[in-house]
């Protein structure tokens, strides 16, 4: 980003904290870089007589990636529920509206990227997009996209938010484009105002408020760690940097090592330098190697090989598996491959055993996102009640988000419990069958047991009735 967007967005943001999110933001486009691997890039010696080797093994993409993977591959289940157990309807239309959101957002796959720019950039916003004349939908922005302001009394209130990118990259600052778009709050509404500017912050197109009608701030900001009252979190990356500059260096230095030293060189004793000038290197070809006569005593010509030895190869490859478990040990991420996994009983406990550090951390992590996936919830409902006119009372929702990892389960326990769950009134028949996928339609099934309960109950009451007529009819002929 250069110089002119800043000052835009300087102009929003006031004291020392916009100087600080401003430098922040410059900060995350490194961490950017590093991430994508143009950042591990480093200068070479001048005055040398080769080519230094540079070899780039991007541990740091492939980390965040399984981080990312493991904790948001399954989509968590996100289920409204109610303590009114009249209000079965109201829960089923709120699932059904919120599903359907997700659904045309490509929820699953848009969770996992936003992830992984939260992970990269200490945080990311969850943000909620549509109007009367348009679907709801759901989205992440990274943090290189958004700055953000709280309440005074609250840190976890949003009072403003602009998103911002530069939609051109042309170099004369009056040809440069930037789309800003602002929401925030004034009198109990929130209020969205979004322009066109140019390199010297002059609107050039919209700019006026306009009442969203809504009473909240469609948006939600994540922070990735941090601590009490943090707006700026952390970043996965940056814990992993020195580790990853070190890993590059040690295989660039091995790859140089191995270059110069897997050709033996070949030595010539005593030689004539005419015959050596004469020898071809070719398969089979003869060698005319002559004693030069101008040496002294008993002198005879020879070619020897001297041929390098690795003594440093168990140092190294020492050095550089501490440096990439290290790298490993960072984000609690097991490295195993198929010789670690080899001789591992493959059970469900046991698996989750090898991963409990990577589920720990992500557990820490879900402190952040759950409570923002509970807020996304009821807030598209909200969004379709003010826009497309969905009648719903919030007063009877509950909603439960459960997160889940891909990782061998042991299914039987795991059935066991929800079936207790479905004994205890604690979850549906329904979630059940969808969950397990005990049949294609649940609805359908559900219909089936109740006609086979009424089946049974009414073959059971007619047993009766007959039991019942013929101690009649004995009692009768006594």
């Amino acid at each position: 980003m250069n110089e002119s967007p800043m000052r835009i967005l300087l102009a929003e943001l006031s004291g020392l904290y916009g100087q600080a999110v401003l430098r922040d933001i410059g900060d995350i486009i490194r961490l950017y870089d590093f991430y994508d691997g143009k950042g591990q890039d480093w200068p070479l010696p001048s005055g040398l007589d080769y080519k230094p080797t540079k070899k780039r093994v991007n541990l740091v993409k492939k980390l965040i990636k399984r981080e990312a993977e493991f904790m948001f591959g399954r989509a968590p289940e996100i289920t409204f529920g109610s303590d009114d157990k009249a209000a079965a309807e109201t829960v089923a239309q709120a699932q059904a509206v919120f599903d359907a959101a997700l659904k045309r957002s490509q929820w699953n796959n848009k969770l996992i990227q936003g992830g992984r720019d939260c992970f990269i950039g200490k945080r990311v916003a969850l943000k909620i997009s549509g109007g009367r004349d348009r679907d709801i939908r759901v989205s992440f922005r990274p943090s290189t996209e958004f700055v953000y302001s709280v309440a005074d009394d609250d840190c976890d209130a949003l009072s403003k938010i602009i998103f911002f990118y530069q939609t051109n990259n042309e170099p004369e600052r009056v040809d440069q484009r930037l789309w800003k778009q602002k929401y925030f709050m004034k009198d109990g509404k929130c209020w969205l105002n979004e322009g066109i500017y140019n390199g010297f912050g002059e609107l050039l197109e919209g700019g006026e408020d306009v009442d969203t009608g809504l009473d909240f701030i469609p948006c939600y900001v994540i922070i990735n760690d941090g601590l009490t009252g943090d707006m700026m979190g952390e970043s996965d990356v940056e814990e992993l940097i020195d580790l990853q500059n070190d890993y590059n260096h040690m295989i660039s230095d091995d790859a140089d090592a191995l270059r110069f030293n897997m050709f033996p060189q070949t030595v010539a004793v005593d030689a004539k330098a005419e015959s050596l000038a004469a020898i071809t290197i070719s398969p089979g070809a003869l060698i005319d190697l002559q004693t030069d006569p101008g040496k002294e005593g008993n002198a005879q010509a020879r070619l020897d090989k001297l041929e390098a030895g690795f003594s440093y190869s168990e140092r190294f490859e020492a050095a550089v598996t501490r440096t990439k478990n290290d790298m490993y040990d960072l984000l609690s991420v097991p490295n195993v491959g198929l010789e670690q996994l080899r001789g591992l009983m493959q059970s469900g406990k046991s698996m989750k055993a090898l991963y409990w550090e990577l589920i720990s951390r992500c557990e820490g992590k879900w402190s952040a996102w759950r409570p923002a996936l509970e807020w996304l919830a009821f807030a598209v409902l909200k969004t379709e009640a003010v826009y497309h006119g969905f009648v719903y009372d919030e007063n009877k929702l509950t909603v439960h988000v459960e997160s889940l990892y891909p990782i061998l389960e042991d299914d039987f326990d795991e059935m066991a419990n929800d079936m207790q769950e479905v004994t205890h009134q604690v979850r549906s028949r329904k979630s059940y069958i969808e969950k397990w996928g005990t049949a294609p339609d649940a609805d359908a099934e559900l219909l089936q047991i109740k006609k086979e309960e009424t089946l049974f109950s009414d073959s059971f009451d007619a047993a009766v009735d007959d039991e019942l007529s013929a101690g009649d009819v004995m009692r009768n002929a006594e």
